[in-house]
């Protein structure tokens, strides 16, 4: 029995090419899904290397910003509602170093400005408080300064210049007795611990003037004698000056006298380096008080020569000062001699 052969069915052209076309469409539909997969992988690993990359640009971005108001906090810190600009690069010590030298140059203000900052360091130097204030006190805060003065001889006990400098506030609100008070204290101070920044010689002669006001006359003579013996320091006039007024006091007219000449000796050789007209001037008046104080001391001797010399003298300066109503009133005195 002959089997029959099987055999595929011819297709017509159109049914051939609708058979491709779906075969084709077939392998393109899973070409196409083979792509879409891949696709879609690579999209996923895309989108997270993009997260990446921002979550970088953001920390770079914070980061800078932080970096930025650090800086800025450092370069301009608030400290005690001071704001400090560029300046804030110097140490402490060159702050003092700044606010000593605007003090010296008559810079009150930023004399001061520059001490505070110097003072809000972790150990800020006790001559800071002084210098600061120095400066209150020459700016007419009188409350300001004795606090900081009170600080400075609060840190160290023994700082003759912060006795020293409070005895000249106190002087200046006169109160002379809280004045004397811190004279003794900065001359015991000192017995202990020497400086060179005050002398012997100043101190003596502070304690010598308070003395005087307190109408201590033997206790201001004693001090301007003491103040005159010390080697080192310049001799004031007014020392001599004072100590005669208390001589004065005490009745001892010619040791009186006898200081007032030495005053004039100590000017008629400050004149010659006065550094301005001014200076000659102020000085030349104190010479010719002097004279008219010795010429009333030596009439009250008797001594009438001597008085009228000193007159004469007095005269001398007044009209080399062109002061005519000095002159008429000297002339006077000269005439009825």
């Amino acid at each position: 029995m002959k089997k029959k052969k099987t055999t595929a069915k011819k297709l017509t052209p159109k049914k051939a090419i609708a058979t491709k076309a779906v075969t084709r469409r077939g392998r393109v539909a899973k070409v196409a899904v083979k792509k879409s997969d891949t696709t879609e992988s690579r999209f996923n690993a895309w989108s997270m290397s993009i997260y990446v990359y921002w979550f970088i640009i953001l920390f770079f971005i914070s980061a800078t910003f932080y970096i930025l108001g650090r800086s800025h906090g450092l370069l301009n810190p608030v400290r005690g509602n001071v704001e400090i600009t560029e300046e804030a690069l110097l140490m402490p010590y060159e702050y003092f170093e700044s606010g000593k030298m605007k003090l010296i140059s008559g810079n009150i203000d930023d004399a001061i400005a520059d001490l505070t900052v110097s003072l809000q360091s972790d150990n800020p130097p006790v001559d800071a408080y002084i210098l600061r204030g120095e400066a209150y006190m020459q700016a007419g805060n009188y409350k300001n300064a004795i606090s900081d003065f009170d600080t400075a001889i609060a840190i160290d006990p023994l700082s003759s210049v912060a006795f020293y400098d409070r005895a000249l506030l106190n002087t200046r609100m006169e109160d002379y007795a809280a004045a004397l008070a811190d004279i003794n204290n900065a001359l015991a101070a000192r017995a202990v611990r020497p400086n060179d920044i005050l002398q012997l010689r100043d101190i003596y002669a502070k304690r010598g003037q308070l003395n005087l006001w307190l109408k201590n006359w033997a206790g201001a003579v004693a001090d301007y004698t003491n103040s005159l013996a010390r080697p080192e320091g310049i001799v004031s006039p007014t020392v001599y000056a004072e100590r005669g007024e208390a001589y004065t006091a005490l009745g001892q007219y010619q040791d009186a006298v006898n200081d007032y000449t030495s005053a004039v000796r100590v000017i008629s050789e400050q004149i010659q380096g006065a550094a301005t007209s001014e200076d000659r001037e102020d000085l030349s008046r104190r010479a010719m008080t002097y004279f008219e104080k010795s010429a009333a001391l030596n009439l009250s001797m008797g001594n009438m020569d001597a008085a009228k010399t000193d007159l004469e003298s007095a005269y001398t300066i007044a009209a080399a000062l062109n002061d005519a109503d000095t002159t008429d009133r000297l002339r006077g005195l000269i005439s009825n001699m």
